[in-house]
């Protein structure tokens, strides 16, 4: 009878934590729907303009490495060269691959 009390406080907080914790996931993940919808949205727009991309400065080096199919490589030269973040050097190499159909 005495693991009745812990065991009464325990739940209640456990419960609370995993619904507040759900319900973050789900925020994060309506937001990730959401800019998807846009960015195909923004995508629609420039294509019906005409509009492309810039296609960013890369060295010859990285565009070598992305036609070889090393991406994390031609990535890892990306932020070498440009002093950029992981992120902007993900997509910068992204965007080199699909401007050149490589997927």
């Amino acid at each position: 009878m005495e693991w009745i009390l812990p065991f009464a406080l325990v739940v209640p907080l456990l419960l609370v934590a995993a619904v507040a914790a759900s319900g973050r996931r789900a925020s994060a993940d309506h937001q990730a729907r959401r800019l998807a919808a846009v960015e195909r949205k923004l995508d629609l727009v420039m294509g019906h303009l005409g509009i492309r991309e810039p296609e960013p400065d890369a060295p010859g080096a990285v565009l070598r490495e992305l036609l070889a199919g090393r991406k994390i490589q031609a990535i890892k030269l990306y932020r070498e060269a440009t002093g950029v973040g992981l992120k902007e050097a993900k997509d910068a190499v992204e965007l080199l691959a699909r401007q050149r159909g490589l997927g």
